[in-house]
């Protein structure tokens, strides 16, 4: 796999529009350049390739624009928004998109996203869906339905057989739950919103995942069922549905279904010693191959496959690592890679192209490495050019950035944890002379991977304000195999804490990280992490900073303002969190709330007001706690935010803070 690391990025001249400087500014890049909405945040090429859409910020508009991809000076702006967010786009057909706005002002409200489709000059606007419950519920199954879709629906994908149909999954509700898991898929034609059945007879109840075949027809459904992930496989030929597989949703012999290969072979994420890999499935036989067909030593596979819809043939995968590549099945796009591999050097990139990608003329490309955000370009293939769609960030300038890499080290009871680090810009030596500041940055989930290593915003903000930002991929995150997933099972508190304090001793003992300067924060889980690395290990954190975050493991159970599901609290988070019956006590000795007394370092609490996943009650509690004993807490409440910050001034308001926060406690005594 291709390895960018210690490069400063600087794109050829051909791509002048979205390149970097390898000139260091004088001035440290602002806030908002790392955290402001992106300038460029979405492109994707229509299904023949001839033109490109894009989603940008432009001016406080969100605006969806659509340019020819062999003169890309032809400009259409199909819609513009300043009162909502575009999420999504995709195109339905060559002249006609489907796109997704976001109501900023209604963050954790029921109702908060329309769907409409536009033709690409901005032409026949239909609203499809409504965020409003306030329309006559509609009637499904085989009658059609032609009027405006409620908020129990959403979009899930296109159509690739040229019907000018999208689909749109309905949600189906319980009485007890507060959101949905489950749903089934309906077709909806763009321009009479006419609703049909994908297809006709019974089907797997409680479906939270649906794979369809090269003509669109789902064909496997993932269900969830008191604790087992249930697969099921739909024969064309008997017109029934039959169980392939019914597991423990922890048994790693479990089977994932990715894409069709052909009628009767499919690609499935499968165990391979230990670790998940990609391999090919026969749909006659029932077996599967006795070898991978793509494996990473190190990794679980997590990659999605690029398709020619019109041959419907599976041209390769694009899959993370430690970093982001691809594998090609087809020769001609190998070759393709290598020629834009040899154009952008210093960068990974990604190739995607739109349904007949055989026969495109374009194709589109996604560059980023670890100092340098996202970019978007065009690359004809009839002259070989390659010419920028813009940015994310273009304030950010690559030589302003830390070099980031990926690492291993030993935790006390030998178990090898993965860590990224981000050093700050400029030549770093180890030893103690030149230790700097450092910030062990958790990530939430916790049972996800973090990080990897293209540029991250978070980090990169942290390390061009001088710190070395430490961010351990801890037991219990996952890609990294079942075994390392599986050790930080009922470990809040205790084994997956340890690991972030080994983190920080490790960084140490490299001669990056000054002892006596180490913050630790982060989001949710790693809220939750920061407050208890703050009273476990006092002698290692100096500060903390903490957003989001669980203050009592209790109360994920047992406040009625969550919005975990039943399946999850009676199965799925009595599994990897504990019982809170049975391990009552280690939830008591592992809960900050418990322990509040105890932090006496400088905090800083940001919470959400309408956040579902951890309630503000949670935060208030222990706020008030802390407060009693600790006169160095800093509070702050977005009150129209849920669980993280979706206004982008609330997120660059956030960070100034942090800023601040940082500035004051790690940076007395800098060298």
């Amino acid at each position: 796999m291709k390895r960018l690391r210690r490069l400063i990025v600087v794109l050829p001249l051909c791509l002048t529009a979205i390149a970097g400087t390898s000139r260091a500014a004088e001035n440290l890049p602002s806030v908002e350049s790392f955290f402001k909405a992106p300038d460029v945040h979405f492109a994707e090429l229509s299904p023949g390739g001839n033109y490109v859409a894009t989603l940008a910020t432009v001016d406080g508009y969100e605006v969806l624009g659509v340019r020819d991809t062999i003169d890309l000076k032809k400009l259409t702006i199909a819609s513009a928004s300043n009162d909502n967010k575009i999420l999504s786009a995709r195109w339905v057909d060559e002249n006609r998109l489907v796109f997704v706005l976001k109501n900023t002002h209604l963050i954790y409200q029921e109702g908060n996203t329309d769907t409409y489709a536009v033709n690409r000059d901005g032409s026949n606007l239909v609203q499809l869906i409504s965020g409003s419950w306030d329309h006559h519920q509609q009637n499904t199954g085989s009658n059609i339905v032609d009027r405006t879709l409620t908020a129990d629906y959403a979009l899930q994908g296109v159509t690739h057989d040229g019907s000018g149909d999208i689909i749109v999954r309905k949600y189906v509700f319980n009485r007890i739950d507060r959101t949905s898991y489950s749903f089934h898929l309906y077709r909806l034609n763009t321009k009479t919103k006419k609703l049909s059945e994908m297809m006709e007879g019974k089907q797997p109840g409680n479906v939270y995942k649906w794979v369809l075949d090269a003509n669109d027809v789902p064909r496997f459904a993932l269900s969830l069922i008191n604790g087992k992930c249930i697969t099921s496989y739909y024969s064309i030929a008997t017109a029934t549905w039959s169980e392939m597989t019914n597991l423990d949703c922890h048994d790693q012999q479990r089977l994932d279904p990715v894409t069709f290969e052909s009628d009767t072979s499919l690609f499935v994420k499968a165990s391979s010693q230990g670790f998940e890999a990609l391999y090919r499935y026969d749909l006659n036989s029932g077996k599967l191959a006795s070898e991978p067909f793509l494996s990473v030593k190190g990794f679980d596979f997590d990659g999605v496959p690029e398709v020619d819809r019109v041959s419907k043939k599976v041209l390769g995968f694009h899959f993370n690592s430690d970093a982001r590549s691809t594998a090609w099945l087809e020769p001609k796009f190998n070759e393709l890679q290598k020629k834009v591999d040899g154009i952008l050097t210093q960068t990974v990139n990604t190739i995607t192209c739109g349904s007949d990608c055989l026969h495109t003329p374009a194709l589109l490309i996604m560059s980023s490495s670890d100092r340098q955000p996202v970019q978007y370009a065009i690359y004809t293939l009839a002259d070989g050019k390659i010419i920028g769609l813009g940015g994310a960030h273009p304030e950010i300038k690559p030589a302003q950035m830390g070099m980031r890499d990926f690492y291993h080290f030993a935790a006390r009871d030998g178990l090898s944890i993965p860590v990224y680090v981000t050093l700050p810009p400029g030549k770093i030596a180890p030893g103690a002379a030149t230790a700097r500041p450092a910030v062990v940055l958790v990530h939430g989930g916790p049972y996800l991977r973090g990080a990897s290593w293209e540029w991250n915003a978070d980090a990169q903000f942290l390390a061009s304000r001088g710190y070395v930002v430490i961010q351990p991929e801890f037991r219990g995150s996952t890609g990294f195999g079942f075994a390392h997933y599986q050790a930080g099972w009922k470990q809040w508190g205790l084994a997956m804490q340890d690991d972030l304090a080994d983190a920080a001793k490790w960084a140490i003992q490299k001669g990056w990280a000054d002892p006596e300067r180490i913050c630790i924060m982060g989001a949710s889980y790693g809220g939750y992490a920061t407050l208890m690395g703050l009273i476990k290990n006092p002698e290692l954190f100096r500060c903390g900073v903490e957003w989001a975050g669980v203050t009592d493991i209790n109360m994920m159970f047992s406040l009625s303002e969550n919005d975990a599901t039943q399946e999850q609290l009676n199965y799925g988070m009595r599994t990897v969190i504990g019982d809170p019956v049975t391990d009552a006590s280690q939830f008591s000795e592992n809960s900050p709330l418990n322990h509040a007394d105890k932090l006496t370092q400088p905090l800083l609490m940001a919470h959400g007001g309408l956040d579902a996943r951890v309630p503000i009650a949670q935060a208030s509690a222990f706020h008030n706690a802390v407060s009693r004993n600790n006169s160095r807490v800093e509070w702050i409440v977005y009150k129209d935010e849920g669980h993280g910050w979706v206004n982008p001034e609330n997120n660059i308001d956030f960070w100034r803070h942090v800023e601040a926060f940082l500035n004051q406690n790690l940076k007395h005594g800098d060298k």
